[in-house]
């Protein structure tokens, strides 16, 4: 799971518990996500990494680097 990466599909922030969906076993499935700074906030579309993963849903995440 760790350096995989997601869509944000619900806003990840400061005391927000936000969602992405990851690609896994061939589809794709939603994780409650964190933000790896407690600063940032990562807005809906924005492209995401797996830093941290807690079975069974929950990832910590940080912007992907532009390509």
């Amino acid at each position: 799971m760790i350096g995989k990466e997601g869509r944000v599909t619900g806003r990840i922030g400061p005391g927000l518990v936000g969602e992405v969906m990851i690609a896994v076993r061939g589809g794709a499935e939603a994780f409650y996500a964190h933000p790896l700074d407690p600063r940032d906030e990562i807005g809906v579309g924005s492209i995401v990494v797996v830093v941290e993963y807690h079975p069974p849903r929950t990832v910590y995440v940080a912007p992907a680097l532009s390509r």
